[in-house]
């Protein structure tokens, strides 16, 4: 099975034992089904979408994508592969891929069946769309606190 390569953690950490890249990896090659199959496919769609994606390992077990903030989330359960957008409700969906946590303000996520096809090219467009929000929710300057007037 071939995956994409990854950046470092922001920790510093680097690709060997322990790391995020690693860790992936591991659960890959442990669930050994469609399952691993799909969640390294995703792997390779997020970092051909955004090569500077960074891989973090987090919440004792869940692969995580960032780019200047969470893109998405990587959780394997028995019947689904789900990805997580961590602003997902802030994104545009025109071909309808969120199908997953549709009633909150803020995620929307992606549950992906054994039987199901990714639509890869927007499953692209949607990662894209991720990091720009990202980038544009840091450009943004933070708001001054106002302080009150004295009388």
């Amino acid at each position: 099975m071939k995956t994409a390569r990854t950046a470092m953690k922001k920790s510093g950490s680097k690709e060997g034992e322990g790391s995020p890249y690693q860790l992936i990896d591991a659960r890959i090659r442990e669930l050994g089904d469609w399952r691993g199959e799909t969640l390294a496919r995703v792997r390779l769609l997020i970092k051909e979408a955004d090569p500077e994606a960074v891989e973090e390992w987090k919440w004792r077990g869940v692969p995580v994508w960032s780019h200047a903030g969470i893109i998405c989330t990587g959780e394997t359960y028995k019947n689904v592969v789900k990805m997580t957008f961590a602003k997902g409700a802030s994104l545009e969906d025109p071909s309808g891929l969120f199908n997953s946590s549709l009633e909150g303000n803020t995620r929307r996520a992606i549950d992906i069946h054994e039987a199901d096809t990714i639509d890869e090219e927007a499953l692209k467009v949607l990662i894209r769309a991720a990091v720009a929000l990202n980038m544009s929710a840091r450009a943004r300057p933070t708001r001054s606190r106002k302080t009150p007037r004295s009388a």
